[in-house]
């Protein structure tokens, strides 16, 4: 019986290499030009989603990310959530986070993903069954998204595809893949099927049909660079199965999830080429490294200002959803940021820029934060109706630059569905800094009125918005027409 290796292995190798790197970024102020806005309209961008399955908000949710990381930190084997500790969970979620939108909870690595059945997928996650944790999610009115990838077998290889006479075996690497793989000779830390093989179409059918019966509406998949080029998961080990492989995979995936009604959310992905195979059969991509120990060096400071071809291309949020702004927006993937950890923040000022960023970006906001480690006062940052408004009209901005080191690029700006503006001015830096923008730069006419989302105050009616920002913080402000 197959079980996961423990995802984090490679992670600590990661951050020590991570240690070694400082980020730069660029102090100046932000003064620019209307020629400088970047070209594409937010209002009726072309969306190319030719499969139609860019219908989705990001979504509201809480992990076990950080219970799991922890623990591994820590050193510890075989790592389990006991049915206690779920109900604890599910409980703090269900009274605190589930009244404001976050109605999932989502499993992660790091615990061992069983198959106990016969249909060969995978039914258990550590000690706890997964219809006995859909059913107390239900009683709570919350569901549950998966951890898993349609491209591993955990179960039995003598396990029969549905609606073929082949076996889970003929889904494996042999001899007659020598040519389309990168490296023949290593070996695979994950158990791959290979997309080209007869019987890998049915086999992810049936992994998406599995999981709609059970329930579950979103499924996250990870390690996918492994799975193309062998490369991007700190040294783990695979025979990289191709370019080619890897688009037929998702291929698959696409016709599969979108037929379920399955909720895709793509983890590791190289995005070569601007991301053209992701950002086509993918719901939501991840753009920036794991979230690993949090804090501001996650949020913006990790190898700041520096883009890596493939995996990840960069290792702050702030970087990625800048980077990456580009192939977001309406009827477009969403841009997933990884996990939130509110508790590694140093005060409050970078905790409103972190679920701030996540919300103008149009990303998600997922909750790793416990109901044992959230500081007191803390909750209030998730629960911020105003600015949880975004997540429900799908707003996706845009920063005034795609450079990483232009000031240009602490400004994001969009409109909602009903017209209103949104204005981000953020200041990533470790001094107090300028932000300052006209309306009329942004093609707005006349006076708006503005409203801060964080303070919950009218401020009137204006032309603009200046401010001094403290480090690491930021000021959202809605604006609408006078009128009202």
């Amino acid at each position: 019986m197959y079980k996961l290796i423990n995802k984090i292995k490679f992670n600590t190798g990661i951050f020590i290499f991570l240690l070694f790197f400082s980020g730069c970024g660029d102090n100046s102020g932000t003064g620019w030009t209307p020629a400088d806005l970047p070209n594409d309209s937010t209002e009726e961008e072309e969306t190319n989603d030719s499969l139609g399955i860019h219908t989705y908000k990001a979504p509201l949710y809480w992990s076990v990310y950080e219970y799991a990381w922890v623990a591994e930190q820590a050193g510890a084997n075989n790592i389990d959530i006991s049915e206690g500790e779920w109900d604890r969970i599910i409980n703090w979620v269900a009274d605190n986070l589930k009244p404001y939108g976050y109605n999932m909870i989502c499993t992660d690595g790091f615990l061992a993903m069983l198959a106990t059945d016969d249909s060969g997928y995978m039914t258990q996650y550590g000690s706890m069954n997964l219809k006995t944790l859909i059913t107390k999610l239900k009683a709570k009115g919350l569901k549950l998204g998966i951890y898993d990838n349609p491209l591993w077998i955990h179960g039995s290889l003598d396990t029969k595809i549905e609606g073929t006479a082949l076996t889970f075996q003929d889904l494996l690497y042999d001899e007659s893949d020598i040519n389309d793989v990168l490296y023949p000779n290593n070996n695979d830390i994950f158990t791959w099927i290979v997309p080209s093989h007869k019987g890998a179409k049915e086999y992810i059918d049936g992994f998406f049909k599995h999981y709609k019966e059970l329930g579950v509406e979103f499924i996250r998949m990870d390690f996918l660079c492994l799975f193309e080029s062998a490369s991007g998961a700190g040294g783990m080990p695979s025979k990289g199965y191709g370019r080619k492989n890897y688009q037929l995979a998702f291929e698959y995936i696409c016709e599969a999830a979108k037929k379920y009604g399955i909720f895709t959310s793509l983890v590791m992905p190289n995005l070569f080429e601007d991301a053209e195979i992701e950002k086509k059969y993918g719901n939501m991509v991840r753009i920036v490294a794991d979230t690993f120990g949090g804090g501001w060096d996650h949020v913006s400071g990790r190898l700041r200002g520096n883009v890596y071809d493939g995996w990840p291309a960069c290792h702050n949020q702030f970087d990625g959803f800048i980077h990456w702004s580009h192939i977001a927006g309406h009827g477009k993937v969403i841009m997933d940021g990884d996990f939130i950890r509110l508790n590694t923040l140093s005060n409050d000022n970078e905790k409103q820029f972190s679920i701030s960023l996540q919300l103008i970006a149009g990303g998600p906001v997922a909750v790793a934060d416990q109901y044992n480690t959230i500081k007191t006062g803390d909750l209030k940052f998730y629960q911020n109706e105003e600015m949880l408004a975004l997540n429900t009209d799908k707003f996706v901005g845009k920063p005034l630059s795609e450079s990483l080191t232009d000031a240009k690029s602490q400004i994001w700006y969009g409109q909602m569905s009903n017209g209103d503006w949104i204005i981000g001015l953020f200041n990533r830096e470790d001094n107090s800094q300028y932000r300052s923008i006209k309306f009329s730069d942004l093609g707005i006419t006349g006076k708006m009125n503005v409203r801060d989302l964080w303070k919950h105050v009218d401020e009137g009616e204006t032309d603009n918005v200046s401010v001094t920002l403290e480090s690491h913080s930021c000021k959202i402000v809605k604006l609408t027409t006078p009128d009202n």
